[in-house]
């Protein structure tokens, strides 16, 4: 979220709940990416807020409903509040039950086992979501546009293409089973509470194999996940890093230094198999 759209949408957190009777004197920003995540206090209630624009909010509020009823290890909406999307000021609020972390990270164990409850209770919803694939669509599309993606060089444009389509060709025609997955259950999206790990950031969910989803996780979860087809997982890792390689070439893109994390990615690609995880890479180059 612009800087400039970040007061405003603080404000819209703190109204929404103020009006909602929950006491929201002060608000501290924790996280701001594509949507704005505040923690208000006193009430001790969690915040998120996107342009309306910009939001799939009615879909994370249904699918976190759905969990809660099959005792997933998902975040919870707030209680106090009816569970809906709050309009205001152009932004789109939802509330959510606020953890605090018990620890900076979550046992390799502990985070296979909730990862696969999480995948088993998300086996027994029926919502509709889209396709993995839809999601690399997406990443395909920003490469093709040069003015989404002005600063990517030619001979890596084409590169990108070519590795988007045939992973998901590849992927695709091995026809492996598929269910609703997170999406994105990498360590940014796990907390460490108090009543174990929770998944956050639903918004993500799509269907496809479960390998996708582990691509984006460490190593060492992996070996506590049980039924991994190591083969397709190495394909889906080769294709995650090539997704968010496209993502950190967006003109729009906030992350930061991201298009030397572009760039390093692209050079992890171009190097081939065996394929790095999502986590490994993020460590290596948050460390150099």
């Amino acid at each position: 979220m612009q800087a400039s759209d970040v007061s405003r949408a603080v404000a819209a957190a703190t109204s929404t709940a103020s009006a909602l009777g929950l006491a929201a004197d002060d608000a501290i920003v924790l996280q701001n990416a594509n949507k704005l995540t505040v923690h208000l206090l006193p009430c001790d209630a969690l915040a998120r807020v996107a342009p309306l624009a910009h939001q799939v909010a009615q879909f994370e509020i249904e699918l976190a409903g759905r969990l809660a009823e099959t005792g997933s290890p998902a975040a919870a909406l707030e209680p106090r509040v009816p569970r809906r999307v709050y309009e205001r000021d152009g932004f789109a609020v939802t509330l959510w039950t606020y953890y605090a972390s018990v620890t900076p990270d979550v046992a390799p164990a502990d985070y296979a086992n909730a990862l696969s409850r999480l995948h088993i209770g998300m086996r027994k919803i029926e919502i509709t979501a889209p396709h993995f694939t839809d999601r690399v669509a997406e990443a395909e599309q920003l490469v093709v546009n040069h003015h989404q993606t002005p600063e990517l060089a030619d001979v890596d444009r084409a590169f990108l293409i070519g590795m988007l389509k045939s992973l998901r060709r590849t992927i695709v025609d091995r026809g492996a089973a598929e269910q609703l997955l997170h999406g994105e259950p990498h360590p940014g999206n796990v907390l460490s509470t108090t009543f174990g790990p929770l998944f956050i950031d639903l918004e993500t969910c799509c269907r496809g194999p479960i390998e996708f989803d582990l691509a984006h996780v460490p190593e060492a979860v992996i070996e506590h996940y049980p039924g991994v087809d190591q083969v397709l997982l190495g394909e889906c890792r080769a294709l995650v890093l090539a997704m968010v390689a496209a993502w950190r070439w967006d003109a729009g893109d906030q992350f930061p230094n991201g298009r030397l994390w572009a760039q390093r990615f692209i050079r992890t690609l171009r190097k081939g198999a065996p394929w790095p995880s999502l986590d490994a890479m993020t460590r290596r180059f948050a460390g150099s």
